[in-house]
C-alpha cells in the first residue's frame, strides 16, 4: 500500500540532541543516528523542535546537521530542521543544510509572530527560492500558534521546491483533503504519533515521530506492515505502542523522550533551560512502559 510517488514515506524520526556538560554530545548523537538506521528507520530529522533547536545557537544547529549527514553517509535521507520565526534566519539555515548535503529541509511555521496566510506564503516562498533541496512544511499550531490553511498549502505546493508537509494539526481530514487538492506526489507526513496510523488510512505517507527515538524497530515494522497491506499487523503494533506514545508527552516534549533515550544509553536526559528534567513520577511511568515493551530490562 505504498501511496503514489511521494518522495518521503514510512517511519522518520525527529531526533533528540544529546548534551554532555552543557555541550552537544557528538559521540552519543552519532550512536543514536547509526542505531536508528540499523533499526530500520526510513529517514532522519536533526534539529527539529524535538532536537531542541530553540536553545541551540546557530553554530551548534549547523554542527548537528553536519554530524547527522556525515554519520548517515547516504544510507537514509536526512531532512534537516531549518525553521525560524525570522525568514532571513530560516534562509540561512536552509542554505547551510543544502550545502552540507541534506536531502531536504523541514521548515516550521514561524512561531510567536502569528503571520497571516499571506505572510506564511511569502516566508515559504523565500525559503524555497533559496533552497537547492526539497522543502517540507511543518504545520504545528499547538506550538506555533498559527495554522496554515489548506488553500495556502495547495498554493505553496505549486512551487517546485515545496514537496510535502509534516502535519501536527491532529486533523485527520487533512491528508484526504490535501491529496484531493494537490495529488499523490506531495509527501503527507504525520507529526503526531498517536494518530499516525489513522493518518495513513486517510491517505498519509508516513510519520515524523518522537517515539521512534525509543522504539524505531517497532515503528519501522508498523509502517512496513501497512505498506504491504497487512493492516491487522500494523494495527497490532500501533495498539502496543499507544501507551508509549502517550508517555512521550506526559510532560512537555522533549523531556520524556530524552529521559527514555537515556535509559537506552543514547545520551543523557539533560536539557537546556527553560526546559527542566521531568518528575520522578513521570520517570517511573516511562520506565515501566518501556519494560512492558521489552525495550529495556
Amino acid at each position: 500500500m505504498m501511496t503514489g510517488d511521494a518522495l518521503f514515506q514510512g517511519s522518520y524520526v525527529a531526533l533528540v540532541t544529546p548534551f554532555a556538560n552543557g555541550a552537544v554530545d557528538e559521540a552519543a548523537f552519532r550512536k543514536l543516528v547509526s542505531w536508528q538506521i540499523d533499526q530500520g528507520t526510513n529517514g532522519l530529522i536533526p534539529v527539529g523542535t524535538t532536537g531542541e533547536s530553540p536553545t541551540l545557537n546557530h553554530d551548534e544547529h549547523k554542527q548537528v546537521v553536519e554530524i547527522c549527514i556525515d554519520e548517515a553517509a547516504g544510507r537514509v535521507p536526512v531532512i534537516a530542521g531549518a525553521g525560524s520565526n525570522a525568514t532571513a534566519e530560516a534562509v540561512d539555515f536552509v542554505r547551510h543544510a543544502s550545502g552540507a548535503g541534506a536531502d531536504a529541509v523541514l521548515v516550521v511555521t514561524p512561531y510567536y509572530n502569528k503571520p497571516t496566510q499571506n505572510g506564511l506564503m511569502r516566508h515559504y516562498e523565500a525559503v524555497a527560492d533559496a533552497s537547492d533541496v526539497p522543502v517540507v512544511i511543518y504545520d504545528i499550531p499547538g506550538r506555533s500558534v498559527v495554522s496554515m490553511d489548506i488553500d495556502t498549502m495547495v498554493a505553496l505546493a505549486e512551487h517546485e521546491n515545496i514537496i510535502g508537509v509534516k502535519d501536527s494539526s491532529e486533523d485527520l481530514s487533512r491528508p484526504t483533503k490535501l491529496a484531493n487538492a494537490i495529488g499523490s506526489g506531495f509527501s503527507l507526513l504525520s507529526g503526531e504519533d498517536g494518530t499516525a496510523l489513522p493518518f495513513r488510512a486517510a491517505g498519509g505517507h508516513g510519520c515524523i515521530s518522537v517515539t521512534a527515538n525509543i522504539a524505531p524497530r517497532l515503528l519501522s515494522d508498523m509502517h512496513a506492515a501497512w505498506n504491504k497491506g497487512d493492516i491487522a499487523g500494523a494495527m497490532a503494533i500501533n495498539a502496543r505502542l499507544m501507551p508509549l506514545h502517550s508517555a512521550m508527552f506526559c510532560e512537555t516534549s522533549p523531556g520524556p523522550v530524552k529521559y527514555a533515550a537515556s535509559l537506552l544509553g543514547m545520551g543523557s536526559e539533560d536539557m537546556r533551560l527553560p526546559m527542566t528534567a521531568i518528575s520522578d513520577a513521570s520517570k517511573q511511568s516511562i520506565k515501566h512502559i518501556m519494560q512492558q515493551l521489552q525495550l529495556i530490562s
